[in-house]
């Protein structure tokens, strides 16, 4: 562990360069892997003299990383206060559910979406939003979303 300093109160000091390396190693091993298992996060700790507590709290709080295999697809829909304010999560998930056939937290058995609502995508000021994979989509309309899997189902 690359820890530079204890302080007499049990509390670690971990070098900052190596922490703000944290969300790339992170990106990088879900890359890879697809997504980030116990292993990875564990190679991930030891690599950067973090404790894989601390690497999976960071990992398991930002919707950007993955612990359970999805869809090809990875349909994200925000459910922070601005999105539901602005037609919010449930009318947009509820729009997807009867276009795709599934429900939040399931995949469609092509494998081709997966769907979940998470709390904030950070398109406060275009709400409402909804990220597929590394993709952002915002102001969120029925003829938008339609437009949207349309595209995808036709990706082979």
């Amino acid at each position: 562990m690359n820890v530079t300093d204890i302080q007499p109160s049990g509390v670690r000091i971990v070098d900052p360069a190596k922490e703000a390396m944290l969300l790339s190693a992170l990106y990088i091993a879900q890359e890879r892997e697809g997504v980030l298992t116990p292993e990875a996060i564990a190679r991930v700790a030891e690599r950067l003299g973090l404790e894989p507590g601390q690497v999976y709290s960071v990992a398991s709080f930002y919707t950007l990383f993955r612990m359970q295999p999805t869809g090809r697809y990875l349909i994200q829909v925000c459910d922070g206060l601005s999105c539901y304010l602005c037609g919010g999560a449930n009318q947009v998930v509820d729009y997807i559910s009867a276009k795709i056939g599934i429900g939040p937290g399931e995949t469609t058995p092509d494998g081709r979406f997966s769907l979940e609502k998470v709390q904030c995508l950070a398109s406060c000021g275009t709400a409402p939003a909804m990220r597929i994979n590394d993709d952002l989509y915002e102001n969120l309309t029925p003829a938008t979303i339609d437009a949207i899997l349309e595209r995808l189902q036709g990706e082979v």
